[in-house]
């Protein structure tokens, strides 16, 4: 046998290319090769960036002896959990199910030769530590027990299945209010350090989002404060990039203090989409630098060859975790000299540091300089950006996934709008361009022609990007895509049975069970994503396809929320959209119309439905709620009114 993977695109899979371990990837061939042979499988789910999943690599797959025992023993097949979402949802909740234990990278499962799970667990080290039995053992034990009880074991995938099926099983409710699922969240809210209590500290921006929605919709505080919290607690401490933008994972602390620094887009992607709408909000030049500087750093380290965003930077240089970011403070003295004292008024240094006697840059809380003294600390950053780009860089996911870009870009246009960045605007419009001319004839995640090569959220948030275009600049073909595609997403991936989009399509499925994902992950779900675009082609189109659409979702969501609230705030909101249903028509010349229409885009972009009806000779705006309308309205001062007056939020 010998090691498939050197055929893979995956930057992931390419790591292990040269393993002892006859890996194989994913696939129909490889499936049918386990029943043939009547082994089991041995499933390892990673991704470039991860640390422990390097780390079980160089003590477990690059080792002679743990080879021979893996070959001999099991089908061993390797999986990029970015190139295949769908597998890796499954399986993470397949873990929990058999385990009782949270989930997490490197996945490390056990299948029977049919590719249905039997046990499992995530990094297993090749000693036993902490509690963790030492993998060799596992391997044999494993291997051992499923040739005793193969037929037993076998015989249990129907329970499996069934299982799977009762996740997403539906309650009789058909409505209810939804503001209550927020109230039912803020007792577990950090009041000392923002986000959720304990550690590790993941920001889980979806949560975040829809309280601010709700902030704005009520004006109830309670409700502001934790979105507050939270972006001034991660803006300012470890997990953001004090000198160069963009923010860590998570961190392993509970003071967003020390980072697992992967940087992964996805993360800071709704770090931007969240700041951006806190900034509109508060105006607050703060916010609008450290939205400007991760912007700035996404759009200068994340674009790949192909002029698209990659996925992900590692957390290891010249493996060590966190080396690329720290610094001692006998190096910040030696390079910062005679301005030492001034760097130390907006930043905590000390010889101790605050990682293994480093220091990851944090700032003072409170801190006060002059504007002189900001310039220079600007001047000492920009020194430190240069000292640091001599280091070994950690290294580079570069595969571009779709969703992750459209979702980007869709993000861009509203951060370009928000600040009044034409030249954001502009340049984010010629990514969206080589975007829409490598989907122009296929729609894939990352690598067309894989035996399962796109997911749900990869047509739902390029729909997004493209009805989004239409709302900015009334482009009548954008429209047109995004009808065809919607239409080609409920074909391809609406499940009859559960009456939701499954993640893959459901006549590729390669897994053994049908992989509908309810929740809110990396990004917010593509059920959501869907059902807010219905709502926004309803009011264009005025189809009443859509509004069917709306329909049959609204009540699978209601159906499901009370068992799952926390992993679905992006449904609570998104059906709330849907529910307080707000429109602008703009009527006529369109750039006439632009002054209007860009104070209202900053406002209720993402919130609102932007219709355009050039037919009409006079210029005005139509606001609607509900489908109860304002007069003609042709001017901003009137547009203002008539939102005061009438409550439009």
């Amino acid at each position: 046998m010998t090691n498939l993977l050197s055929k893979e695109k995956s930057p992931y899979l390419k790591q292990h290319e040269n393993n002892p371990v006859d890996w194989f990837p994913w696939n129909k061939k490889t499936l049918e090769k386990a029943k043939q042979e009547k082994k089991p499988i041995f499933l390892s789910v990673g991704y470039a960036s991860c640390h422990w999943c390097h780390v079980m690599a160089h003590e477990s797959f690059e080792n002679q002896e743990t080879a021979i025992l893996m070959n001999e023993k099991f089908i061993n097949i390797k999986v990029d959990r970015e190139e295949r979402p769908d597998l890796d949802y499954v399986f993470q909740k397949s873990l929990s199910i058999l385990t009782g234990t949270q989930g997490g990278w490197p996945l490390s499962m056990f299948l029977d030769e049919n590719g249905v799970p039997f046990t499992g667990g995530t990094y297993f080290p090749p000693k036993e530590m902490q509690g963790r039995p030492d993998f060799r053992n596992v391997l044999k034990n494993v291997s051992d027990v499923y040739k005793e009880n193969r037929e037993k074991i076998i015989s249990q995938a129907g329970q499996m299945r069934k299982v799977f099926e009762d996740l997403i099983k539906k309650t009789a409710v058909l409505n209810q209010p939804l503001e209550p699922f927020i109230e039912k969240i803020l007792p577990y809210i950090d009041k000392i350090n923002g986000g959720f209590g304990g550690s590790p500290k993941f920001p889980q921006f979806y949560m975040f989002d829809a309280m601010f929605y709700f902030f704005i919709k009520t004006n109830k505080q309670e409700y502001l404060d934790p979105v507050e919290h939270l972006l001034t607690s991660i803006s300012s401490k470890g997990i953001y990039d004090q000198i160069a933008g963009g923010i860590a994972r998570y961190t392993v602390d509970e003071y967003w203090i020390v980072p697992h620094f992967e940087k992964m887009l996805y993360d800071n992607i709704q770090y931007i989409d969240l700041l951006s709408k806190y900034y509109q909000y508060t105006q607050n030049d703060y916010f609008k630098n450290k939205l400007k500087q991760t912007i700035n750093f996404i759009n200068k380290e994340f674009k790949n060859d192909e002029g698209l965003y990659g996925s992900a930077y590692d957390a290891d240089s010249d493996g060590v975790e966190g080396k690329y970011y720290i610094w001692t403070y006998d190096e910040l003295k030696k390079i910062i000299q005679n301005d030492f004292d001034i760097f130390e008024k907006k930043y905590s240094v000390s010889k101790e540091g605050n990682f293994e006697g480093s220091n990851i840059l944090i700032e003072k809380k409170d801190y006060n300089i002059s504007l002189e003294e900001k310039e220079k600390i600007k001047i000492i950053e920009n020194i430190l950006i240069k000292e640091r780009s001599n280091r070994k860089k950690p290294l580079f996911d570069d595969k571009s996934q779709t969703d992750l870009n459209a979702f980007f870009l869709y993000t861009l246009i509203q951060a370009s709008i928000i600040l009044k960045d034409d030249n954001l605007k502009n340049d984010t419009l010629k990514s969206i361009d080589l975007l829409k001319n490598k989907l122009s004839k296929k729609i894939y995640h990352c690598y067309e022609n894989n035996e399962v090569d796109v997911f749900v959220e990869d047509y739902v948030y390029y729909a997004l990007l493209l009805i989004s275009l239409y709302e900015i600049n009334g482009s009548e073909n954008n429209l047109i895509s995004t009808e065809n595609i919607m239409k080609e997403i409920w074909n391809v991936f609406f499940d009859k049975k559960t009456e939701l989009l499954q993640k893959n399509p459901i006549k590729n499925n390669d897994l053994f069970t049908n992989p509908v994902d309810v929740n809110d992950n990396n990004i917010p779900n593509g059920n959501s994503i869907y059902l807010l675009i219905c709502n926004k082609l309803y009011n264009i189109t005025n189809n009443k396809i859509w509004l069917e659409k709306i329909e049959i979702l609204k009540k699978s969501f209601h159906a499901l929320i009370n068992s799952n609230f926390s992993q679905m705030f992006s449904f609570i909101k998104m059906i709330d959209i849907c529910e307080n249903n707000i429109s602008f028509t703009c009527h006529g010349n369109l750039s006439k119309n632009s002054d209007m229409l860009e104070f209202i885009l900053r406002k209720y972009f993402g919130r609102a439905t932007f219709v355009h009806n050039e037919v009409e000779d006079h210029n005005f705006i139509i606001i609607c709620k509900n489908r109860v309308c304002s007069d003609k309205l042709k001017s901003i001062e009137e547009v203002q009114k008539y939102i005061t007056d009438n409550l439009i939020k």
